[in-house]
């Protein structure tokens, strides 16, 4: 029996009774993230009159001592403009949803790929965000008998114990949506959980 989540959620549940995705979007980049993008793709025009620029320079003369010093600008400008492409590439990537493949076992989730969020020079997790790698993690139905929702500061959390980590599920929903999950998987697992 599919559930269907609160009213104006942007979930989706698709799959039989048996084997159910739940299907978690992510809010989208903030603005600040498209205005680096417009201006990374400024600079990558010139960046790329700079790069053709120097290696025609090194190709036609002979070598001198500022060619040498060429040679290595060249390399070090080669390097940041493909670091340039690459955060560029992942500004303007679309974000894959975190999904909750519940069936008989337990769930299996996955992180998908979240929007970029903006770093900052104290945001660790927010740098590595520029190079997302996807993670997939199965949870038990063992291990569902820790699920909680607890009260944060500023939002509630839906978490569970996998071994000694407390893994956080639909990290992007609503708290009215978390609650709903709690729910839905609460009764599909038939659960005595503490909220």
């Amino acid at each position: 029996m599919l559930v269907k989540p609160p009213p104006n959620s942007t979930i989706t549940v698709a799959g039989s009774g048996r084997a159910e995705v739940i299907s978690i979007p992510y809010r989208k980049a903030p603005v600040a993230a498209y205005m680096v993008g417009m201006f990374l793709l400024c600079w990558l025009l010139g960046w790329a009159f700079g790069e053709i620029t120097s290696i025609y320079q090194i190709v036609t003369t002979p070598i001198r001592s500022r060619t040498i010093f060429l040679i290595v600008w060249v390399c070090m400008w080669t390097v940041g403009g493909g670091i340039a492409i690459l955060v560029l590439r992942r500004i303007v990537q679309r974000s894959v949803p975190e999904t909750l493949s519940l069936d008989a076992d337990g769930l299996v989730q996955d992180l998908g790929i979240p929007p970029l969020q903006m770093p900052s020079a104290g945001n660790i997790a927010a740098w590595s965000s520029l190079f997302p790698s996807r993670k997939q993690r199965k949870i038990d139905r063992s291990q569902l008998n820790s699920l909680r929702l607890r009260d944060g500061d500023t939002r509630n959390r839906l978490t569970v114990d996998v071994g000694a980590d407390r893994v956080e599920l639909a990290r992007d929903a609503t708290d009215v949506e978390r609650e709903w999950l709690f729910k839905m998987i609460s009764d599909r697992y038939s659960l005595v959980t503490q909220q």
